[in-house]
């Protein structure tokens, strides 16, 4: 009963908000369904570490993390699972698509600098990722980097992304006008072939990581998910990578990401901060591509939508769902989907070369 009741006692107040914490991100799992697969297993081993003397710290959360986290396995085992769900047909269909993914990427670069002012370069570095929407890139960078707030960079990456349908539409609406918002961009439906959709994960592989060699195994590994889909010998493979890899690695992720979240580690000022320039990322990110299309309108002469810029963040496939669905409230007629998702896939690439780039400077 002594030791009992010594255990209860080593309950201080940061335990106890961080046992909230992770009831919170269960609920919101749950209750909400945003990003479940991550958002479970993070909440449920935020728990498990913020126990006094929880021996889940000291031994297979520790050891997941020594084995998937800190040497960067699982993000790159999860980039294989993304590429092969990625369908990159309706970006080869309009190569043009792909400058509205860069376009995108602002955020992380104007974060980068508002960060640095509260923060060391490494660390300002790893949370201007957030803006990426891309979590498996943002635990990459961050641990990489060797930042001390990778628990919450990977909480700000992840929640946000689950947040993309409430942070885009009220900022697409504030930079757009009605008239903008129902234009229509016809679709022209153009056969890719083959070999074409074999080509393009071998060469953007090849030409990416010839120009950013700390990119080569973030875009090669989300790449050669995407062989392994097109290429049409491994149909069973490809399944299994969208399927049972992505929501495996997912798993073991979110609990591993747990290490970092004990409450000496968490519950600091900082945090608040970082969940504060992560949004800030985000809404920047979305207002970059917006912006730039509209820029882009005032020499075209076929316009373009510009709500479509705003899919070049890396949340595949919400965003440009989002954008889809926002243009045909405007317009039930209006089907932007095919260009949103184009954008959207170009974003992915994006994300991930911007992760590179910064590694580059920072690494």
């Amino acid at each position: 009963m002594d030791i009992l009741y010594n255990n209860l006692t080593q309950f201080g107040l940061g335990e106890i908000i961080m046992l909230c914490i992770g009831g919170i991100l269960i609920y919101l799992a749950i209750a909400k369904e945003m990003e479940p697969t991550l958002l479970l297993p993070m909440g449920f081993g935020t728990i498990l570490v913020n126990i006094p003397f929880s021996d889940a710290l000291t031994g297979p959360i520790k050891e997941l993390y020594s084995a998937g986290i800190a040497n960067e396995l699982f993000p790159l085992l999860l980039f294989i699972g993304i590429g092969a769900m990625i369908d990159f047909g309706p970006l080869l269909t309009n190569p043009k698509l792909m400058i509205f993914g860069a376009a995108a990427q602002f955020g992380i670069f104007f974060t980068l600098c508002m960060a640095a002012i509260f923060f060391d370069d490494k660390d300002a570095a790893s949370i201007a990722i957030i803006g990426a929407a891309d979590g498996p890139t943002s635990i990459s960078v961050a641990n990489t980097l060797k930042s001390d707030f990778v628990g919450p960079i990977t909480v700000a990456a992840y929640s946000y992304m689950a947040l993309v349908p409430v942070i885009q539409p009220p900022v697409i609406k504030l930079l757009t006008t009605k008239k903008e918002r129902m234009i229509r961009m016809p679709y022209e439906q153009k056969n890719v072939s083959k070999l074409t959709r074999i080509l393009f994960p071998i060469l953007i592989t090849v030409v990416a990581s010839a120009i950013i060699p700390q990119a080569t195994a973030l875009i090669g590994f989300l790449m050669f998910g995407n062989l392994i889909r097109e290429c049409g010998v491994l149909n069973q493979l490809s399944e299994t990578a969208q399927k049972v890899l992505a929501n495996l690695i997912t798993i073991f992720l979110g609990i591993s990401v747990a290490f970092n979240m004990t409450a000496s580690q968490f519950l600091r000022p900082q945090t608040l901060l970082i969940m504060g320039l992560g949004l800030i990322a985000f809404i920047v990110d979305t207002a970059g591509g917006v912006l730039f299309a509209k820029f882009l309108n005032l020499f075209m002469k076929n316009k373009i939508n510009p709500m479509i810029g705003a899919a070049g963040i890396s949340a595949f496939p919400m965003s440009g769902r989002i954008v889809h669905k926002m243009g045909q409230k405007e317009d039930p007629q209006n089907f932007l989907l095919m260009h949103s998702i184009g954008v959207n896939v170009s974003g992915q690439i994006a994300s991930v070369i911007a992760g590179g780039i910064i590694l580059n400077i920072f690494g």
